[in-house]
């Protein structure tokens, strides 16, 4: 008895050893699934942005790159699938695996912009948008092709090395479930951690040694070959068995409308949402993070649940995305609840809205890679027919079902796409019932718009499409303002005269100018405003077609033929123009918008100068009222490293909406005044200037703010915005904080900091007499802003008069030259004289007193007949 006994205990030893083995690699191997996962999302966000700098915009870009994504899955499921299964190591096959992508991760930092470069001139200035579509979804899927191959066969590997190391086949939820956990991670850590710390190239190579050290892990904790008994080869095309036909269909129905889903919710989340680069990001971590709690909950599913799962699962998902549909004209007042937690609140609303649907799109995944993995050995196929679905999804999505029903109305495609593949037998009514008829109210129901219309104001039009949803809303009062995305303004009729002067102060300060190209066109207000300058042919671009559709509702029909428009990329454009320009103009852009600080670099702007004649000058405005110091000074310093020369100039003195001009050239800028004011005098020209405040010489000349010495000292050693460390993007968190700041603040910290020198603009022999009017006139311009700022906000009427006159009379005092203080005091005594002559008559004594020099104010005093 002993002896058996101890004969039996002897033969269950080494099995006990074994299976603590078994345990002890598979845990060690979930680090390493996770890490691959959190290098294959990192990729993604950061071959994103490299790439958005060759298509041109952001969403083409996500839409490609995800495309292209899928594409390599695919093709790598079902061409590696079949070695995977038959390799005598799987450890070995997954490290290999791992290997070519940190390699392909590595070569990317040279292939990428490489690709960048080549692109434009081959597609030119005025593709057809069928080529233009093709290209962007062409590049990512050929570029990133050896990379996503690799990553196509990595779940098979990871999947098999955890069955051989814990002995059970019924993993492959688990495995997802934690690969896409670990995809969390690396979407986030890419965003927030990888590439403020170390750029995109930087990025990609730390990604890359990940890569690495999962092979090196793989092959240390792995284990070491076909340790199980191995079943007979039985992978096969799916649907050459009973059944197998409606298997494939239903893995490639859903790769299609799961990320079909995504896609609809990322364009729509842009219209509430600050659309930065850490947007992108939240929105893709929360639809990743709710797959990957799907696969692991599905993974620790009692088998009660999986035996009846997949009518369930489909009507669930169903309902998910149908419930999303319902939800999504309430996120804006969620955006709003949450706008004062920043990037938690961008994170807690992409959760309401993916982290449900994503759950049970990650579940209905997980059930259906398991069925095919017990009918065929290995769940590749699962993943090849599902991810082929994933990458025609994009196109679909954004070409097809945006355009058709527009971006709310195409996520009821989405939602009842899954309910039509439940198998419709007696017991799926049940399951069925509620997503039907929620459906049913959702097609029925009028589509909600995201467009937040003022009140007393109404919706005049608006245009969907793939990228944006650009919008006309005239307010109470009747102004007319241009929206990108539900909640960004672009111009309106309330700022033209600001929007002309932003075409007519540039152009002023070239001698001769006869081509002039506008980068961003908005309204149109600007692009209108140069091509009434004598001489002066204009040609604009407009990143948007939906913004250009809308250019007729702002026309000025006393502006004669609308100026030209091509709809394209402004960095694009410039890279395939091979035209020169006497003047080019880049509109006011958005630093915090993704996409927007790729416009703000020294590669760009050196492709501007590219395209200069050789007296010519480009001119970059800025929203001071947008950005921070920290990101004013990078621009800076990155404009003053194409164009030593560099100087900065206003567009006028309005504290809402204080505007710069950076001014670049190939030389010093040099201003003659007395040329100036001959051609400010000229009939062609008077008639347009005058009416927007330029008829004197000094009135252009006051706008000057600083020169390159002056302007290298306030930048300082502010980090370059270069392609490769887009330091503007990166600092969009506190951009999106500046819109909040007093809108006068930076301007302020500006011109505190900076100090115009007349010897860097004027012609030698005008310095002697131009010089101490423009230093008293600055002084005055200064005095002026620093007390606009102060009374920003106060009431109008007769207290504005009072708490505004003793500022206005001190700017007075500095300049008598400056009319935009000397003109409101005499309009404010003239108000005062209906009311109070005794106190209309003392301001302008004071008026008088402060400017003797001019004779206006005692005029009006003999006029009204005051004492």
């Amino acid at each position: 008895m002993d002896r058996t006994g101890g004969s039996q205990g002897a033969m269950q030893r080494p099995v006990a050893i074994d299976n603590n083995r078994a345990n002890w690699r598979a845990w060690a191997l979930i680090p390493v699934l996770a890490g691959s996962g959190f290098a294959g999302l990192g990729y993604e966000i950061v071959w994103t942005r490299m790439l958005s700098l060759a298509l041109g915009t952001e969403m083409m870009a996500v839409l490609g790159v995800v495309a292209g994504f899928f594409g390599g899955l695919a093709l790598g499921a079902f061409v590696l699938d079949r070695p995977i299964r038959r390799a005598h190591s799987p450890r070995a096959a997954y490290a290999l695996l791992e290997a070519v992508i940190g390699a392909w991760g590595a070569i990317s930092v040279f292939v990428l912009p490489a690709a960048g470069r080549a692109l434009p001139p081959l597609l030119g200035t005025h593709p057809a948008p069928a080529l233009l579509w093709a290209a962007g979804f062409a590049l990512p899927a050929l570029v990133l092709l050896p990379a996503t191959i690799a990553m196509g066969g990595t779940l098979a590997a990871l999947d098999r090395m955890m069955v051989l190391a814990g002995g059970n086949p019924r993993v492959t939820a688990g495995v997802y479930g934690g690969n896409t956990a670990g995809a969390v991670a690396g979407t986030l850590a890419a965003a927030f951690v990888l590439l403020p710390a170390f750029g995109l190239s930087g990025s990609l190579l730390t990604l890359a040694a990940l890569n690495f050290i999962c092979a090196l892990a793989a092959l240390a904790f792995g284990p070491p070959g076909k340790s199980l008994p191995q079943a007979p080869d039985r992978q096969r095309m799916l649907g050459t068995r009973p059944g197998e036909a409606r298997l494939a269909a239903t893995l490639f129905a859903t790769g299609l409308l799961g990320v079909g889903f995504e896609v609809i919710v990322v364009r729509l989340a842009a219209q509430v949402l600050q659309d930065t680069i850490y947007t992108f990001a939240g929105l893709l971590a929360a639809y990743l993070l709710g797959t990957a709690a799907g696969g692991i909950a599905w993974q620790f599913a009692g088998p009660r649940i999986r035996a009846a799962s997949a009518t369930w699962l489909l009507a669930s998902t169903s309902f998910a995305c149908l419930a999303a549909a319902w939800l999504t004209p309430s996120i804006a007042h969620i955006a709003d609840a949450a706008a004062t937690w920043g990037i938690a609140g961008e994170l807690a609303v992409a959760m309401a809205l993916l982290l449900l649907p994503s759950a049970a799109i990650g579940a209905l995944f997980s059930h259906l890679a398991q069925s095919v993995r017990d009918r065929n050995g290995s769940p590749g196929w699962a993943v090849g027919v599902n991810s082929l679905g994933a990458a025609i999804a994009p196109a679909a999505a954004s070409l097809i079902l945006i355009p058709a029903f527009g971006a709310w109305a195409a996520l009821l495609p989405v939602g009842l796409g899954y309910l039509a593949l439940v198998p419709w037998r007696r017991s799926a009514i049940a399951w069925g019932t509620v997503p039907a008829l929620l459906g049913i109210f959702l097609v029925l129901h009028p589509a909600p718009s995201l467009v937040r219309v003022p009140e007393g104001g109404a919706l005049i039009a608006m245009r969907e499409g793939p990228m944006a949803t650009a919008s006309v809303v005239d307010d109470a009062s009747g102004a007319r303002y241009l929206e990108v995305n539900g909640h960004f303004r672009m111009g309106g009729t309330s700022s033209m005269r600001s929007d002309y002067r932003q075409a007519m102060v540039p152009l002023l300060l070239h001698a001769a100018p006869h081509t002039a190209l506008f980068l961003g066109v908005g309204t149109g207000a600007t692009l209108v405003g140069g091509a009434q300058m004598p001489g002066v042919n204009v040609h604009g671009v407009e990143l948007s077609p939906e913004v250009a559709a809308l250019l007729p509702r702002f026309a000025d029909p006393n502006a004669g033929l609308a100026p030209p428009v091509t709809v394209a990329d402004a960095r694009r454009y410039v890279a395939a123009d091979n035209r020169q320009y006497d003047m080019v103009i880049a509109d006011l852009y958005h630093p915090a918008l993704d996409g927007s600080g790729a416009l703000y670099t020294t590669e760009h702007f050196a492709a501007i100068r590219n395209i200069l004649a050789p007296d010519g000058i480009f001119c970059q405005w800025l929203p001071l009222y947008q950005l921070d110091l920290p990101s004013l000074r990078t621009i800076v310093r990155s404009f003053l490293a194409v164009y030593p020369q560099g100087s900065a100039w206003l567009n006028h003195y309005s504290v809402a909406t204080p505007m710069l001009a950076l001014i670049g050239a190939r030389g010093p800028l040099v201003i003659d005044p007395a040329a100036l004011a001959v051609r400010l005098t000229q009939p062609a020209s008077a008639r347009v200037l005058a009416p927007v405040g330029l008829a004197h010489p000094i009135d252009l000349l006051g706008q000057f703010v600083a020169g390159p010495k002056s302007l290298a000292a306030f930048a300082g050693d502010a980090p370059l915005n270069t392609d490769d460390f887009p330091a503007v993007a990166l600092d969009a968190r506190r951009n999106v904080r500046a819109l909040d700041a007093p809108r006068a603040a930076l301007l302020l910290t500006l011109i505190g900091a900076v100090h115009p020198d007349a010897s860097e603009i004027l012609a030698g022999g005008a310095i002697a007499e131009w010089a101490p009017r423009l230093n008293a006139y600055w002084q005055a311009r200064d005095r002026f802003l620093q007390a606009g700022a102060s009374l920003h906000g106060a009431p109008r009427g007769m207290a504005l008069v009072d708490a505004a006159s003793p500022g206005l009379l001190d700017t007075v005092k500095l300049s008598p030259e400056f009319d935009p203080a000397y003109q409101p005091l005499l309009s404010m005594a003239r108000m005062l004289a209906a009311d109070d002559r005794a106190a209309s008559a003392r301001l302008l004594h004071q008026i008088d007193a402060a400017a003797p020099s001019r004779p206006e104010a005692r005029d009006m005093i003999t006029e009204l007949g005051l004492p």
